[in-house]
């Protein structure tokens, strides 16, 4: 299929989709998140693997200070902060793409906009908080708005749809007609299915596989399946409690979906394995561009 394409401008960034997959890069600063919580709690060593990040071809550096994996606790405002502000206050001054916050509270969000991040990533779609859309017209940053049923604390028990992809646009465009009214531009709003968000295994593959199904809302469309549980549902059988040889093969089931997604639509894909990744979508990006060539 031929992606829509768009380009988003604000500050001094300005991102091109359409043509090439977008690639953004993973940095938890957490000690619990489900892949690599603990890893990059120490400012200094997130700092120095953000950097990686965007040398192994990162567009964007999404930070996070609150694990969002099933059942995980929420964090108090301060510890949030306490995380994730030291790290961009590094970041803002050293590394030239745009650093991305990730969380649900205006508050965070706020202050991480004024230490040098320059895009709001909510799993919450601005549910959460609803002085989140104000912050973000007040900056005038591009959002991220993730569809997710329920919380973190609920999102797994039993999810279900009557009409899974009607229902996540439902959300989209109410959240989009929203986000207008409260003075975000139409132009930097980006949208997120959510895979492993109050999703089954089913529901996930479904989303990828007909990831085109969102067009319709004119957005650009961000996807994150990296190293998610269905990867690992579906790779069970081959998984042996070694945690080299499981993470190896999860992430080759990671580049098999950021491949499908890629195929599908996504404008940008959210990995921890930027250098991977980069490799896998010079193929598919290619594979695009000439999909229409006789």
């Amino acid at each position: 299929m031929s992606r829509q394409k768009y380009i988003i401008s604000w500050g001094k960034h300005t991102l091109k989709l359409g043509d090439k997959t977008r690639i953004m890069g993973i940095l938890n600063v957490t000690p619990d998140s489900f892949s690599d919580g603990g890893t990059f709690l120490a400012c200094d060593d997130a700092v120095a693997h953000a950097a990686r990040l965007v040398e192994d071809g990162a567009d964007i550096i999404d930070i996070g200070g609150e694990s969002t994996r099933p059942f995980s606790d929420p964090v108090s405002m301060e510890d949030e902060i306490g995380r994730v502000i030291p790290v961009i206050e590094k970041l803002a001054g050293s590394i030239k793409v745009p650093v991305s916050i990730d969380t649900t509270k205006a508050s965070v969000a706020k202050q991480a906009i004024e230490a040098g991040a320059s895009i709001i990533n909510d799993i919450s779609g601005m549910r959460l908080d609803h002085n989140m859309a104000g912050v973000a017209a007040e900056y005038s940053v591009p959002v991220i708005m993730m569809h997710m049923q329920g919380s973190p604390q609920t999102m797994q028990i039993s999810p279900f749809y009557d009409d899974l992809t009607g229902e996540i646009k439902d959300f989209f465009q109410h959240s989009i007609d929203s986000a207008v009214k409260r003075g975000i531009l139409r132009s930097r709003i980006i949208i997120d299915p959510g895979i492993g968000f109050g999703k089954t295994l089913k529901h996930n593959l479904l989303i990828i596989k007909n990831l085109s199904d969102f067009d319709t809302l004119d957005v650009p469309i961000l996807i994150g399946p990296s190293r998610k549980s269905f990867l690992k549902n579906l790779l069970k059988d081959e998984l042996k409690e070694d945690s080299e040889h499981d993470l190896s093969l999860i992430e080759s089931g990671t580049q098999a979906a950021v491949a499908a997604a890629a195929l599908n639509g996504a404008h940008i894909v959210r990995v921890h394995d930027v250098a991977g990744t980069r490799n896998t979508l010079k193929i598919i990006d290619a594979i695009n561009q000439n999909r229409h060539d006789s």
